[in-house]
C-alpha cells in the first residue's frame, strides 16, 4: 500500500515537472504582422484633429525567457495624415480652411512581454514604451516633422503550425500626444489613441 502511494506521488511530480517545463519553455523569435491603425479625433486649443485610418507593417525581435521574464522590440510603419480644421463650437469659425497633412509614422518600442506555452498555443501580454516619429511626405507648404513618446500596451495568442513556424494574432494599444504637423494649425496637443488589430506569422529559432 505504501509503495502504491510513492508510485502515484512519483508520477504527480514527473507530470507537473513535465507540464512546468512546457509552460517555461524558453523561444527566441522575429515576427512580421500586417495592422489596420484606427486612431480617435481630439478637440483642443481651437483644433479639431482628425488622423486618417491606415494599414500598416510590423517586425518583432523575441526572446521568452519564462512566464513572467520576457522582452522584445518592435519597429512598425504606417502612413498617418493628419486633417486640422478650426473648431466651431462655442466660437466663431476662422477663415482658415480645413487643411490635409500626408504623413508617415515610425515606431520603435521596447516591451516586456508574460506569456504562457500549452501544447502549440502561447498566449501572451505586454506593456512597453517607444518613440513615435510622425514625418510629413514630399514637400508639402507649411508642415514641420513630430516626435512622440508612446506608451504601448497589447495581448495576443501564438499558434505553432510547424515546429519553427506559427501565426501570430494580437492586438495593440499605443497612447501618445496628437502629433503637430501644421504650421498653420496649433496641434490639439491632447492625448490620442490607436488601436491595431494584427495578423501576422513568427519564425522561431
Amino acid at each position: 500500500m505504501r509503495r502504491l502511494r510513492l508510485q502515484r506521488f512519483l508520477l504527480i511530480v514527473a507530470l507537473v515537472v513535465t507540464c512546468g517545463a512546457g509552460i517555461a519553455q524558453a523561444q527566441t523569435d522575429v515576427a512580421l504582422s500586417l495592422y489596420g491603425a484606427f486612431s480617435g479625433t481630439t478637440n483642443a486649443n481651437g483644433t479639431v484633429q482628425s488622423p486618417a485610418n491606415s494599414a500598416g507593417g510590423l517586425v518583432e525581435l523575441r526572446h521568452i525567457k519564462n512566464p513572467l521574464v520576457g522582452y522584445e522590440v518592435t519597429y512598425s510603419y504606417n502612413r498617418a495624415n493628419q486633417r486640422y480644421r478650426s473648431d466651431c463650437s462655442g466660437i466663431a469659425c476662422t477663415t482658415i480652411a480645413p487643411i490635409t497633412v500626408e504623413a508617415n509614422a515610425h515606431q520603435v518600442t521596447g516591451d516586456w512581454v508574460a506569456s504562457l506555452h500549452l501544447a502549440n498555443l502561447r498566449p501572451f501580454a505586454l506593456v512597453g514604451v517607444g518613440v513615435l516619429f510622425n514625418q510629413p511626405t514630399g514637400d508639402q507648404f507649411a508642415t514641420t516633422s513630430d516626435t512622440q513618446a508612446v506608451f504601448q500596451y497589447g495581448a495576443g495568442l501564438d499558434l505553432g503550425l510547424i515546429p519553427h513556424l506559427g501565426l501570430r494574432f494580437q492586438y495593440r494599444g499605443n497612447l501618445y500626444k496628437a502629433p503637430d504637423l501644421s504650421k498653420v494649425f496649433t496641434s490639439t496637443d491632447a492625448f490620442t489613441h490607436t488601436s491595431e488589430p494584427m495578423i501576422g506569422a513568427y519564425f522561431r529559432f
